[in-house]
């Protein structure tokens, strides 16, 4: 008796383990025709990723004029709105389908977007909120260099 509850054990620790990789590490991906991995979400998934990056897309034009403008605060704002608090609206469905390094990247950028945000809040120096924008810009580079977005095949 004893062996075939060892044996359920183990059995569900491999099940939990296999899917905890697949949730956390693999996503859903698949190579792609340019060497990039094809990240695969439905419609709605991929409408929601690619509307966080336009997001991203709308802060960096946002805070690139406000940095020849000097205008801190325009800074701090446009940084603020895709800092950490915007992944919150990322739903579980769709980061399980993300690879971890995707997931790095998008996390790291938010992280930036935040530090942008407080130290054009603390130092007020425009240079230095343009140096951390090109360093941010490098995560972008990364990420749309490894991956690309495909639509799930429907049935």
């Amino acid at each position: 008796m004893c062996k075939k509850c060892w044996l359920t054990v183990v059995l569900l620790l491999v099940v939990v383990v296999g899917m905890s990789y697949s949730f956390i590490y693999q996503g859903k991906t698949i190579e792609s025709s340019d060497g990039r991995k094809a990240v695969v979400l439905n419609e709605a998934e991929k409408d929601l990723l690619l509307s966080e990056m336009r997001g991203f897309l709308t802060s960096v034009q946002q805070i690139t004029t406000a940095v020849t403008a000097e205008d801190m605060k325009k800074i701090a704002d446009s940084s603020r709105a895709m800092g950490t608090a915007a992944a919150a609206a990322v739903p579980a469905t769709l980061m399980a389908k993300l690879p971890l390094e995707f997931k790095q990247l998008g996390l790291d950028t938010h992280k930036q977007f935040d530090m942008i945000t407080l130290d054009a809040e603390e130092l007020g120096d425009p240079q230095h909120s343009l140096k951390q924008l090109g360093h941010l810009m490098q995560n972008c580079l990364a990420c749309h260099a490894s991956y690309r977005v495909q639509l799930e095949q429907t049935k």
